[in-house]
């Protein structure tokens, strides 16, 4: 008695089925993000309270001090970080929860590239963070920041640039978390200082040294910089008021370019990219 055998090929991981798993995660990342209105209402809800009751209130106590400026005018740069990265983390985040489903082992025995998982995943966080972004873009005009095609294309690079970065780092946290309540806890023990430290929320002139060192070190204050310059470069302010509340961020006494502080922002996306796809490549 023989038993015919049945030949099973598996195809190859390539680079065209790489680009096809980008997408596809891309793609999911996307449907995730249009079918859950409660998340992309809740998001919202911590930037806008910011923006209008903290900064009407602070508004108050500096109005004098700042002769033409709306302080919320100068949140809105700092709000919108706030949304992209909290948004981009959120989206990293739910790779743990693919993992507490199951999903996350199917994903992993496909036959593409586990980097290509990776890249589609920090895209696709990026893209919906960005979008997110675009809702608080279309508030502009109540802060009195004037809806200037050539800003708001400057600010959605900017957004998506600092979303993809913070995916990164979120996919790699997410990498190695179990369970969702503690990839929670270390998001809130990262990002909140750093959100703190990266000048979204007051002027980055005038500090004392230590918090001047921890705000230049930290990646996001090159992230946010950027914004605010472009928010302020499209208002008229007198050179007293600019001068104190976008001062940019200073290397031993020189103003650090945008194309710089841009740049830094990428080589620390690259570097935790990189970071991500080797996490993912022992991810079992």
């Amino acid at each position: 008695m023989t038993t015919d055998v049945v030949r099973v090929s598996v195809p190859r991981a390539g680079g065209g089925h790489d680009l096809r798993a980008v997408k596809v995660v891309l793609h999911r990342e996307l449907l995730r993000f249009a079918n859950d209105r409660t998340r992309i209402v809740s998001s919202l809800v911590q930037p806008v309270l910011w923006l209008f009751v903290m900064g009407t209130g602070l508004g108050t106590l500096v109005r004098g001090s700042v002769p033409g400026v709306d302080f919320r005018t100068f949140m809105y740069p700092g709000m919108i970080s706030m949304t992209v990265i909290m948004t981009a983390m959120f989206s990293a985040g739910s790779i743990v929860w693919d993992r507490e489903f199951g999903f996350l082992r199917e994903m992993l025995v496909a036959p593409v590239s586990r980097g290509a998982i990776v890249v589609g995943k920090c895209l696709g966080g990026a893209v919906v963070a960005t979008l997110q972004g675009v809702i608080i873009l279309a508030l502009a005009g109540l802060v009195g920041v004037p809806y200037s095609p050539g800003l708001i294309l400057t600010l959605l690079g900017e957004m998506f640039l600092a979303a993809f970065t913070i995916t990164a780092f979120g996919v790699t946290l997410a990498a190695r978390m179990r369970t969702m309540q503690s990839f929670f806890g270390v998001m809130q023990m990262a990002i909140m200082p750093m959100m703190f430290l990266s000048g979204a929320m007051f002027p980055l002139a005038g500090l004392p040294s230590w918090l001047h060192v921890l705000t230049t070190v930290n990646p996001l204050t090159y992230a946010v910089d950027p914004m605010r310059r472009a928010v302020f470069g499209h208002l008229d302010v007198p050179p007293q008021v600019d001068a104190m509340l976008n001062p940019g961020v200073s290397w031993f006494g020189h103003r650090l370019p945008v194309p710089l502080e841009l740049g830094l922002v990428a080589a620390v996306g690259a570097v935790l990219l990189a970071v991500a796809v080797a996490q993912f490549r022992r991810t079992d």
